[in-house]
């Protein structure tokens, strides 16, 4: 992928560094694989703002994505690699040999042209989707299901991957971008490849107008807020605040968040922060 770093003519492009979208093909979406999307603004079914520091942007079309891959044993080709406003990923169309159109994450490296196939057994290559164990160890994979069927639902954002990285009974061993190690049964689905758009978090916005083309508004920080907004709001002159913490209380930093005792624990074996779970 290409960066692009743009000249300083305004205030806001002289920190900006942009995506080239050298990938990219076409700039006209597949309109049977569009869905209207409604800009909720954080607000919930009754009107009331749920969620703050949200509201405008651009309109924007939701892409329908073949994250199940389940068109077995017929062979694709890619029509074109286009943006998605909706993930940091690049899709792919494909055009399937009966002449149905499906949209897939792009894997890097995959071209116009390309020939692509999903099933039990197919050859591990770029952008082919197989079951895990029929995948040689050290394989790069994206999209990976939790359960057969489910869909992917793990490893779809730009430039990730996770690693096969052993085979035991009926599970799979993966070592994840973040470092951990878990478990994934074998038999599920996952897409040889890495995730398109590697560079994605080089870009620089530039300027704050940018965010609020995505929709998101100015965001005010606790310690300016007063004591009754805030845990670490108030004090005399510019107070630090004390610990970081949240609205609602809860520390902001060094606590720890997931559930204790949760079902998937057993599945993994070291977390990221390279600490082994006791068994």
């Amino acid at each position: 992928m290409a960066l692009k770093k743009y000249k300083p003519i305004t205030a806001g492009t002289r920190w900006r560094i942009g995506n080239a979208y050298a990938e990219i093909t076409t700039n006209k979406p597949e309109k049977s694989l569009l869905e209207p999307q409604k800009n909720t603004a954080g607000r919930n079914s009754q009107g009331r703002r749920a969620m703050r520091y949200m509201g405008g942007g651009n309109k924007q079309h939701y892409r329908i994505i073949d994250f199940k891959r389940n068109k077995r044993d017929i062979a694709a080709t890619v029509v074109s690699i286009e943006y998605d406003p909706n993930r940091t990923a690049f899709i792919a169309l494909l055009q399937y040999a009966d002449g149905e159109k499906r949209y897939i994450i792009a894997p890097q490296g995959i071209q116009v042209g390309a020939s692509i196939i999903a099933g039990d057994e197919v050859a591990p290559e770029i952008g082919n989707a197989l079951l895990m164990k029929n995948m040689p160890l050290g394989t790069m994979i994206h999209n990976i299901e939790l359960q057969p069927g489910q869909g992917g639902k793990m490893v779809r954002s730009a430039g990730a991957s996770a690693q096969l990285a052993n085979k035991e009974e009926k599970y799979a061993v993966l070592k994840m971008p973040s470092g951990e190690l878990r478990k994934v049964l074998i038999n599920c689905y996952a897409t040889v490849g890495v995730v398109s758009n590697s560079d994605h978090n080089l870009e620089t916005a530039g300027k704050a107008g940018k965010n609020r083309w995505k929709g998101i508004r100015p965001r005010v920080r606790g310690v300016a807020m007063n004591p009754v907004d805030h845990p670490m709001g108030g004090g005399e002159g510019r107070a630090s605040g004390g610990h970081p913490r949240s609205r609602t209380g809860k520390y902001a930093k060094g606590e720890k968040t997931r559930t204790k005792g949760k079902g998937s624990d057993k599945l993994i074996i070291q977390r990221r922060d390279g600490k082994k779970l006791a068994k």
